[in-house]
């Protein structure tokens, strides 16, 4: 049995963030019914990340929302809106991710819904927040990272300094989870006390507390803004050697290891009277000289050298690489998954064993309204 197996959760939300909530809950046995509009359903589903899509949607939409149900709704119509209320009675969470106030205007935001179902949990994710300046802003993953200060820890110190966006929707996914977590926790008190709650985080404060390790260093060393390494930069707070290298054949990543330890096996001398502090002072310099050396030898021939030695070090991998090796092999990630259309596609597991067991689903994310009728009809709606 898994874990939340019994619990009927409502997803109005769309594109990532709150979607993916969603789906871990729904890797965790809950069942998930996703409140779409009739006339195109998820904005998600016509997003595309790549020329590829499967039956007519993104392959993003397909990735969080398979093993959920599809309840097709206008929300704007009395009647139907009503059947959503009735809905609501029966859920023990529901998760939405509007603009602030446009829950509100349908009925449908915390205070109406507590109204209605004391023992819900609500869950909601904004961009910025309900108040401040930015309150009204897009929530949008690249527009959150510009404004949380993330771009400046990645990316390596150049002339122009530029700013650098991680490659993925970061926001989006943090909040997400951080939804998740803060929608157990709920749950877990509601079994104590028997009253829902309201679980609320947003876009900026997911960023935020992804940073917090080295914003609190910010906050308590003078304000001092971190600086990229001008090489390979992997941490702008850690010194040399950290940083990812260029090898004969590809690239090599060094994580915090002694440059004395370093030394005899990259044979460079020098570095053994290298003190902490220089390794801080002098980092791109001294990164130019590993870089340098790094070059001499092919990536194997280094981890030949370095793994023996518990040097904490790993080749720089990219899909190919990485999903041909034993390691991911041995996680069992991927796993096939037919479309009610009769594509096929290749779905990623949950990243959470439960008992010794890794939770899949057989089904994948549903056509619009595909489950509206049975809902109808099993909870009379």
């Amino acid at each position: 049995m898994k874990p939340l197996e019994g619990l009927l959760v409502l997803d109005f939300s769309l594109f990532l963030a709150g979607p993916l909530c969603a789906l871990r809950l729904a890797d965790l046995g809950a069942r998930v019914i996703k409140i779409e509009r009739p006339d195109g359903g998820d904005l998600c589903r016509s997003l595309y990340i790549s020329p590829t899509d499967i039956a007519g949607d993104s392959t993003l939409f397909h990735a969080i929302n398979r093993n959920k149900e599809s309840f097709a709704a206008n929300l704007k119509d009395p009647t139907t809106l009503e059947q959503i209320r009735k809905l609501i009675s029966r859920a023990d969470v529901m998760i939405t991710n509007f603009r602030p106030g446009v829950m509100a205007r349908l009925g449908l935001d915390f205070p109406a819904i507590n109204k209605i179902n004391p023992r819900l949990v609500y869950g909601n994710i904004s961009g910025y927040g309900d108040t401040g300046p930015w309150a009204d802003k897009p929530g949008q993953d690249l527009l959150a990272q510009a404004l949380s200060g993330l771009m400046w820890l990645s990316g390596d110190e150049t002339g122009d300094n530029a700013p650098v966006p991680m490659g993925l929707a970061a926001a989006d996914m943090f909040a997400g989870h951080f939804l998740a977590e803060g929608i157990l926790a709920c749950l877990v008190r509601r079994g104590m006390t028997g009253a829902g709650g309201l679980v609320e985080t947003s876009l900026l404060e997911s960023l935020l507390d992804f940073q917090f390790e080295v914003l609190t260093t910010y906050l308590n060393d003078g304000n001092r803004r971190p600086v990229r390494s001008a090489i390979g930069n992997g941490h702008a707070y850690l010194a040399a050697p950290y940083g990812v290298y260029p090898t004969a054949d590809g690239w090599l990543a060094l994580a915090m290891n002694p440059l004395a330890k370093l030394a005899p096996l990259l044979d460079m001398p020098q570095l053994a009277a290298i003190s902490k502090q220089e390794s801080f002072d002098r980092r791109d310099a001294i990164k130019a000289e590993l870089g340098t050396q790094l070059r001499t030898k092919t990536t194997a021939a280094w981890l030949a050298i370095l793994d023996p030695a518990d040097i904490w070090c790993a080749e720089v991998l990219d899909w190919p690489k990485l999903l041909e090796s034993a390691a991911f092999k041995a996680l069992n990630w991927t796993y096939p998954l037919a479309h009610t259309s009769g594509h096929a596609m290749t779905a990623c597991r949950s990243p959470i064993r439960i008992d010794g067991g890794t939770p899949t689903s057989d089904r994948s994310a549903p056509t619009i309204g595909q489950h509206t009728a049975a809902i109808q009809a099993e909870f009379a709606l």
